[in-house]
């Protein structure tokens, strides 16, 4: 099974600024292009899409559900119950990513999408991350939530590929190399 990160971050690696909102996202494509940047064709080789609650609860402020049809799973441990309009559409689950990624492993999905700034993070701790996905979006927010936060030990990533495109949008995917690549000596430290 592949996991995947597909995320937008500014230019000073923030996903959300201080409140979570994201309303910065739309100074790419602000002029009417309709440019998806690739988004579709990653979404469409997802077979589950798994976020945390905080970004669930920021997609439901959207309105409409953007994800039908799409196996959703949020991990969370505060959330117990789904809103009438999420029954169906998502499942809660509440324990480690390893247990998640087993489950789903078990039920035969192929590519998980990760969701979400601490969900990331968690799954990068755990080392369950194959390959990240970031568009930098060209404006500096100065401070909000950041993409990564701190880690036990470094990650040592693989550039697979950089596109720029006339926006200012800047997209690069880097491989994150199995755990046999990675150095165990090298901790970080405060």
């Amino acid at each position: 099974m592949k996991l995947s990160v597909y995320i937008a971050a500014s230019l000073d690696g923030f996903i959300a600024r201080e409140n979570g909102d994201v309303d910065w996202l739309e100074c790419v494509g602000s002029d009417g292009d309709a440019e998806d940047y690739g988004f579709q064709d990653f979404f469409s080789s997802v077979s589950c899409l798994v976020m945390g609650r905080n970004t669930f609860e920021k997609v439901l402020t959207f309105g409409r559900w953007p994800y039908e049809g799409k196996r959703v799973v949020v991990m969370t441990r505060s959330l117990k119950t789904l809103p009438v309009a999420m029954k169906g559409k998502v499942e809660l689950f509440s324990t480690s990513p390893e247990a998640l990624v087993d489950k789903l492993n078990v039920e035969n999905e192929t590519h998980l999408y990760i969701d979400g700034g601490r969900l990331i993070q968690s799954f990068l701790r755990s080392s369950l991350v194959d390959e990240i996905n970031i568009s930098y979006i060209p404006i500096l927010l100065g401070r909000g939530i950041p993409l990564f936060g701190s880690l036990d030990t470094e990650i040592r990533l693989k550039h697979a590929n950089t596109k720029a495109y006339p926006t200012g949008l800047v997209q690069s995917k880097y491989l994150v190399p199995s755990g046999d690549n990675q150095p165990s000596v090298n901790t970080l430290s405060n």
